[in-house]
């Protein structure tokens, strides 16, 4: 595991109740930062994942709020933001397929509006409200922001197309967040591959193993995988802003 001292940084992480976002909230706050960590109110597991943090010597605050809601997304992030007493890094992680299978792209008819407009709202739009809403806090910090795209985004299996489009688009506002608000803020993202994740278990094992067949280092990645490239992306990677690393295994 790669570390870094965080002692005097904080971090909003949305999405981060479990999978991918739980793990890096454990890395930053292992790291010595304080963490404010987002899920869906009332989630359950967003009590859990804030209190696992502070038994394993962490320092956590719960960022309850649906960022997918255009009138949610920016209270999070400012009380945040106000609750953590500056903003260093903003991770948007929190993302949804909308579908317990994966759904051919020829199904177009299972794709209707109320499918696109979920998944764009909480995948695209969201990342794009916590960002305009955290631009000041991280200006002051001269701070990062790191994006959760997929590797849908390059035209690889996902989950829908519609899924595969709001990744796209999501690598594509990555690159124009980092000229919005660069220089002092540096914007990149992680494109995963198949990460085991209770999120992908709905797909079934076919799915995981169809990845693991494809993948050159032969294994599934973990969360602890992608964990560690936001890590790098935000305390290190200080010549590199637009980009989008895909982390999924070679293939």
């Amino acid at each position: 595991m790669i570390t870094a001292d965080l002692r005097d940084k904080t971090l909003l992480i949305t999405g981060g109740a479990s999978g991918i976002g739980l793990a890096t909230a454990r890395l930053f706050a292992a790291c010595g930062a304080r963490v404010a960590v987002n899920d869906l109110p009332g989630n359950p597991r967003l009590a859990e994942a804030v209190g696992e943090i502070e038994a394993a010597g962490g320092s956590a605050l719960a960022a309850p709020g649906d960022v997918g809601d255009p009138a949610q997304a920016g209270e999070v992030v400012v009380g945040a933001a106000r609750a953590l007493g500056r903003l260093d890094y903003l991770i948007n992680n929190a993302a949804m397929a909308h579908t317990n299978r994966p759904i051919p792209p020829a199904e177009l008819d299972a794709l209707d509006e109320e499918f696109w407009s979920k998944v764009l709202g909480l995948n695209l739009v969201g990342p794009f409200r916590c960002t305009r809403a955290a631009a000041p806090f991280l200006k002051q910090a001269r701070g990062a922001v790191v994006n959760t795209a997929s590797m849908a985004a390059y035209g690889l299996p996902g989950s829908s197309m519609v899924y595969g489009a709001s990744k796209a688009a999501l690598v594509n506002l990555t690159l124009n967040l980092s000229r919005a608000l660069g220089p002092e803020v540096r914007v990149n993202a992680v494109a995963p591959g198949f990460i085991r994740t209770p999120w992908t278990a709905r797909f079934g094992p076919n799915w995981e193993e169809l990845s693991l067949r494809q993948s050159v280092l032969q294994r599934v990645g973990t969360p602890e995988d992608i964990a560690e490239t936001m890590l790098f992306l935000c305390a290190g990677a200080a010549f590199m802003t637009g980009q989008t690393l895909l982390v999924h295994g070679g293939g």
